[in-house]
This record gives C-alpha cells, sequence and structure tokens, in this order.
C-alpha cells in the first residue's frame, strides 16, 4: 500500500468515528475553533505516525520523501481534516532544532512535538521590531545557570495555547542591529510570563502580546551559539516561507472550494468578470503549490523564499476580496460567517511575518542584487 493510500484510509477511518465533529475546524480567523478536540486530533495523528512525516525515524518521523510529503498533504485537503495545532512546533521549531540543536535539545524537545504534546509559538516581532527585526531590544542575561528573558513581543500567533516560545532576543550587552542576539526556547507557563490577546477585527484573539518580566529558561535551552541568533532565526523563517507552507495550503484549498461553492449558489459563477477571477485564484493556488516544492528540493532556502511570503499573502488577501465579491450585499450584514472572516483577517497577511514591502526588497538586494 502506498503512503496515499495508507493516509486516505487512516483519515477517512478516524474522521468517521470520534473525530467526525473535527471536519473543517480551525483556518485563519478561526483559530479559536474546537481547540481541545484538534490538539486531541494532534495526538491522535502523533500516535499514529502521522506527524513530522520528513523528520528522521529516530525521532518520530518517517524520513518521508518530498513525494510521499505532498501525497499526505493532499489526501489531509480531500478529507477536509481540522487545521493542525502543532504547525508552529512541527513546521518551524523542530526543522530548527534538527539543523542547530544538540542531541540532548533534540531528544528533549522533538519527541512532545512529534506526539503532538507540546505546543509552540515565535517570539520575533516587537512593537519597534516588526519588518524591521533587527531593531530587537527584548534581552536576557545569564544568571545562576539560567537565563533570565525581559521584554516584550506582539503578533505572537497562539501564545496563548503554546506550552514553549522560541525567542530572538538580545544577550550581548551594547550590541546593535544582527549582532549579539541569541535564540532562546522558553517555557510560556510560568508566572512572569504574561500573554495579553489582541481581539482582531473578526473579534478573535489568534495573534497576542506577551510580556517577559524575568521570565527564565535553562542555560542549555539556547539553540546554536550565543549571539548567533540571527543565523538560526533566518533559517527558521526559510522553513516558515517554505516547506511548512504545504500545510498552510491545506486551508487555502478548503477555504476556495468554499468560495467557489457560494459563488455557484448565489450566482456569482454566472458573472464573466467574477468566474474569471475564480479561475485565477484556482490557478494562482497551484502555482504556489508547484513554488512550495521548489522550495523543499533545497536544501535551506535562502532570500527568494520570500517569494513564498510575498506570493501567498498578497494570493489570500485577493481570495478575502473575491469571498465578499460572490455574496454582494449579503456579505455586509449579519453575523460573522466563515467567508466574512476570511476577509477580514486576510488583510493582516501582507503585514504580519515580514510584510509585503519588506518582501519585495530583500528579492530585489539579495536574490536580484538591485542596489539598495
Amino acid at each position: 500500500m502506498s503512503l496515499r493510500e495508507e493516509a486516505r484510509a487512516f483519515l477517512e477511518e478516524s474522521l468517521s468515528g470520534p473525530f467526525a465533529h473535527a471536519r473543517g475546524l480551525g483556518g485563519p480567523g478561526r483559530e479559536h475553533e474546537g481547540h481541545e478536540l484538534r490538539q486531541a486530533w494532534e495526538r491522535h495523528l502523533g500516535k499514529h505516525g502521522w506527524t513530522c512525516l520528513a523528520w528522521p525515524e529516530r525521532y518520530g518521523g518517517r524520513a518521508a520523501s518530498l513525494e510521499d510529503q505532498v501525497a499526505f498533504h493532499e489526501e489531509y485537503a480531500r478529507a477536509d481534516a481540522p487545521a493542525r495545532v502543532g504547525h508552529i512546533g512541527e513546521g518551524l521549531i523542530g526543522p530548527t532544532i534538527l539543523e542547530f540543536g544538540t542531541e540532548e535539545q533534540k531528544e528533549r524537545f522533538l519527541p512532545p512535538i512529534q506526539r503532538g504534546d507540546e505546543l509552540w509559538c515565535q517570539g520575533y516581532s516587537e512593537p519597534d521590531a516588526g519588518s524591521d527585526l533587527a531593531n530587537i531590544r527584548t534581552r536576557a542575561r545569564l544568571e545562576g545557570g539560567e537565563w533570565v528573558i525581559t521584554g516584550q513581543k506582539v503578533w505572537t500567533s497562539l501564545a496563548h495555547v503554546a506550552d514553549w516560545c522560541f525567542v530572538l532576543c538580545r544577550t550581548e550587552e551594547g550590541s546593535q542591529r544582527h549582532r549579539g542576539l541569541s535564540y532562546l526556547l522558553v517555557p510560556m507557563k510560568r508566572p512572569e510570563v504574561e500573554v495579553r490577546p489582541i481581539v482582531q477585527l473578526t473579534g478573535t484573539s489568534e495573534f497576542n502580546e506577551v510580556f517577559f518580566d524575568g521570565a527564565r529558561t535553562a542555560a542549555g535551552n539556547m539553540l546554536g551559539a550565543p549571539g548567533d541568533g540571527w543565523r538560526v532565526a533566518m533559517a527558521t523563517l526559510g522553513h516558515e516561507r517554505g516547506a511548512s507552507t504545504l500545510g498552510q495550503q491545506i486551508g487555502f484549498r478548503r477555504e476556495l472550494r468554499r468560495v467557489i461553492e457560494t459563488a455557484k449558489r448565489t450566482g456569482a459563477a454566472g458573472d464573466p468578470v467574477l468566474r474569471d477571477r475564480l479561475v485565477r485564484s484556482w490557478l494562482e493556488l497551484e502555482i504556489m503549490r508547484l513554488n512550495a516544492l521548489r522550495m523543499l528540493r533545497s536544501d535551506r532556502p535562502g532570500p527568494e523564499a520570500s517569494i513564498a511570503k510575498l506570493y501567498w499573502s498578497e494570493w489570500h488577501r485577493r481570495l478575502g476580496e473575491l469571498a465578499q465579491a460572490v455574496q454582494g450585499r449579503a456579505g455586509l450584514v449579519g453575523e460573522l460567517d466563515a467567508l466574512q472572516r476570511l476577509y477580514l483577517f486576510s488583510r493582516a497577511d501582507t503585514i504580519y511575518a515580514g510584510s509585503s514591502e519588506i518582501q519585495r526588497t530583500i528579492i530585489a538586494e539579495r536574490t536580484l542584487g538591485l542596489p539598495r
């Protein structure tokens, strides 16, 4: 039996039993839906070997080929399985630990990610260090065998449910810009860590502010060498903008399918202009998939990974606008439905994780070699 056939059988059986109500839950602007059920689903996936497929077998993965990874993601989308709650652990910090971590760090942190027992969030952006990430001011000092962290992070996705956070902070006194930064793995369930939800246009709070008031983590929880945080952080962004987008596209396909179904129901599909936009969205999503596959074939995505971020964020925002267009006037009234949430949430896509303007600058300077 091929991995595709094995995945299809597993998903059909699992989503027909206790997890039947998990179908279609979650997604952009809907991260609040069924969190406990979706974390139970994450553990179910881990127990049966369906998380972290690309990881080495010794850390719970399958060392799956690129083709098999793609097959699983396609079957997952076809089954309308719920949005993953462990994608930051599996897609971002997990591969970074595999690349930079010590054997002790790998043994400590990778198995709980694979099992779905520990969830992660990303501590990068700050009030004065968003797209200009090198302006980070959060600091950490070594004290009694522990790093003591003081500072603030913002726009921290899923911090309110995370167990751990990978934090980019300044560990060298007097350092500036890219120098003197380190990459720490910090527990979130501590009294010195305060999470304040940021209520969005959707009325939900997927984003958060995080305040570290003397938060502590073991000295051994630094990934890479002291002062090497920028290099490690950029590697993580490479994973974020490359391979992990295959999982993200599961939700995108589900949303596009809902937009097309709505267009048929409202008659908007009969409008030649809207029909052209629907076809274009489908084609562009296929291009997005192919670009993600290209990134996967690279040992480590470089600056060209910014192409992926720029592409998917602009596409998703256009999809949100299209979702409103196919609803007509009905999309302007009543309580928020899935398509209205898509429209509102997608307004942020071209800002967070590096704005479109910043991505174009990176592409121009670092990939095309244009002058600053």
